[in-house]
C-alpha cells in the first residue's frame, strides 16, 4: 500500500465558466485536509476577489520580472491576461508531504505534470454541453460580448485536449463533481 501522505499536487483545469472555482471550493469542504495554491495574474479582480486570497493581483510590467526570476513554474498568457503559478508553493507543499489544489489553465496542467509527474493528478472538468457553457458565460456577467467570443473559441481548442488529462469530469452539478473528484483522489492514494 502506497504511502498516504506521499505528496499529491490536485489540478484542476477547464474551459472559462465551467465552474472550475465552484467546483473547487466544493472539493475543499469536504476534504479540508487540501491547501490552495493561489495563483497569479494580471487581469483585473473580480468584485468578489482579494489579493493574496484568490490570486494575486500583479501588473504585467512586475509579473514580467517575476517570469526573468524563475518566480513561476508555469505561466501562460490567456486572453491578454499572464496567468502563473509561484513554484515556492508547489515546493513548499511538497516538502511539507501536504496536498495542494491548483485551478490553472490546461497549458498550466501539463506543465505541471511534466515537472512533477509522480506527484500530479489532472482533473479536466467539461461542460454538460457547449450551450450551457455559453450561458454560464453570460450569467457571470464579468465580459464583454467580444471576450464571451474569444472565450468560447478558446474553449473549443481546449475542449480538444481533454484526453491529455487523468481524468474527465463533467460539471453539471458542482457537488457531484466535487465527490467524484474526491473519491478518484481516495483511490489513487491507495494505489
Amino acid at each position: 500500500m502506497a504511502d498516504k501522505k506521499k505528496p499529491l499536487l490536485i489540478v484542476i483545469s477547464g474551459p472559462s465558466g465551467v465552474g472550475k472555482q465552484t467546483v473547487a471550493a466544493e472539493l475543499l469542504k469536504s476534504m479540508p485536509e487540501l491547501k490552495v495554491s493561489i495563483s497569479a495574474t494580471t487581469r483585473k479582480p473580480r468584485v468578489d476577489e482579494k489579493n493574496g486570497v484568490d490570486y494575486f493581483f500583479f501588473d504585467r510590467e512586475t509579473f514580467e520580472k517575476k517570469i526573468k526570476e524563475g518566480f513561476f513554474v508555469e505561466y501562460a498568457e490567456v486572453h491578454n491576461n499572464l496567468y502563473g503559478t509561484p513554484i515556492d508553493n508547489i515546493k513548499e507543499a511538497i516538502s511539507k508531504s501536504e496536498k495542494l489544489l491548483l485551478v490553472i489553465d490546461i497549458q498550466g496542467g501539463r506543465k505541471i505534470k511534466e515537472t512533477f509527474p509522480c506527484e500530479t493528478l489532472l482533473f479536466f472538468i467539461e461542460p454538460p454541453s457547449f450551450s450551457t457553457l455559453h450561458e454560464r458565460l453570460l450569467k457571470r456577467g464579468s465580459e464583454s460580448e467580444d471576450e464571451i467570443k474569444k472565450r468560447l473559441e478558446t474553449a473549443k481548442v481546449e475542449l480538444s485536449h481533454r484526453n491529455c488529462y487523468d481524468y474527465i469530469v463533467i460539471n453539471d452539478d458542482p457537488k457531484q463533481a466535487a465527490l467524484e473528484i474526491k473519491n478518484i483522489i481516495l483511490r489513487e492514494r491507495e494505489k
